[in-house]
């Protein structure tokens, strides 16, 4: 290579050089922006997470604290000041406040929290099935039939374990309308579906029993067990 093509290689880098730093003092704010709320981006959203950690925590420690509390009526008032981060986390304070208040007699009042959380729009559909269901029981004696299995039959197709609990339900008010054929199908069904727990196959297989009907081998074998 030439002394004259050296210098010129020379120059040419020089003024890409220049080039460089002349559009670094130009743009190079962007850059500096672009790391800073990268950098600031990362920084918050560990603050969120610290921050919900530390309220879900908070409000667990509440509620255990205001579960202590052996008198129903104590604890329902302990659990009506416990604020909560969430709205599930709001619905699970009401459906435990419900559950005190009914204890201590107050029936009105567990109705009413119950339709609360299943009225509103905003709670995780589970936890407005949940207090329907319940608040289907609480009803039993001023519902009609026709609205008791309406109620019921709403809440199938959602949580398997709540649909079967509904359709337990439904298969009670089969016998109370003297359909007991399609209840006796109804607690059969129960009991060989995967999704039954023990205690719901134990009393499917009790209605069965009760109905005249036929217990699957399996449940025969199981009373056997029981009454050896």
């Amino acid at each position: 290579m030439s002394d004259t093509d050296s210098f010129i290689d020379e120059v040419s880098e020089e003024v890409r050089r220049d080039r460089l730093f002349a559009l670094m003092k130009r743009y190079g704010w962007i850059a500096i922006l672009a790391i800073v709320l990268i950098v600031g981006g990362a920084a918050w959203n560990e603050y969120r997470k610290a921050q919900a950690e530390a309220q879900a925590q908070a409000f667990g420690d509440a509620m255990l604290e205001a579960l202590e509390a052996n008198d129903p009526i104590a604890r329902a008032e302990a659990l009506g000041d416990v604020e909560a981060p969430t709205e599930g986390s709001r619905a699970v304070l009401a459906l435990l406040r419900a559950q005190a208040q009914f204890a201590s007699g107050d029936v009105d009042d567990a109705k009413a929290s119950l339709q609360v959380i299943s009225d509103d729009v905003n709670v995780p559909p589970v936890y407005r099935q949940v207090a329907s269901f319940k608040l289907l029981g609480l009803q039993a004696e001023e519902l009609s039939l026709q609205e008791r299995r309406a109620g019921y039959q709403a809440l199938i197709g959602g949580n398997p374990q709540l649909t079967l609990m509904a359709e337990e339900q439904l298969a009670l008010i089969d016998i109370e309308d003297g359909n007991e054929g399609a209840a006796l199908e109804t607690f059969q069904a129960i009991v060989a579906d995967a999704e039954a727990t023990a205690g719901m196959r134990r009393r499917a297989n009790q209605m069965i029993v009760v109905l005249g009907g036929d217990l699957p081998e399996a449940a025969q074998d199981e009373t056997m067990t029981d009454n050896g």
